[in-house]
């Protein structure tokens, strides 16, 4: 049986999707997000999965040999209080600057949770924001 990703771009409404969601506050979190990611990155908005909203794409490859195809930012709103931000700077010394500034947040090796964008400085997730679209923009120009 052949491998079939679940992370992938669907035709989903993204506004439809953001309407969905029950709390008041995470939905105008969500739109929020959607037009700060959409500036930044430069391209639509886009649904991948039933709940992350993305933003580009490119390909990859493992050494070991397996590959697919991801957004290269996005969010998602989740059902939980947190929302998921898949930003991607691996110089653990600049993300590290970004994170003393951000505000109330936790993090993992390619996401930030936040429970809600009053927790952080916006000038900050902008910045770190910009640095992870520039980053992925190196690493995996659109002509390669």
């Amino acid at each position: 049986m052949a491998y079939e990703a679940k992370m992938k771009p669907t035709d989903k409404d993204v506004n439809e999707f953001i309407d969905s969601i029950e709390k008041d506050r995470k939905r105008e979190d969500a739109r929020i997000l959607v037009d700060l990611f959409e500036e930044i990155s430069g391209y639509p908005p886009v649904m991948w999965g039933e709940s992350m909203i993305g933003y580009g794409q490119y390909h990859y490859e493992y050494a070991s040999g397996h590959k697919g195809t991801a957004f290269r930012t996005g969010f998602a709103p989740g059902k939980s209080n947190r929302m998921s931000l898949y930003v991607l700077i691996p110089y653990s010394d600049v993300m590290d600057s970004y994170l003393e500034r951000l505000g109330k947040h936790k993090s993992g090796k390619a996401c930030l949770y936040i429970n809600k964008l009053a927790d952080v400085d916006m000038d900050v997730l902008r910045e770190i924001i910009e640095a992870s679209v520039n980053y992925m923009n190196e690493k995996y120009p659109e002509d390669a």
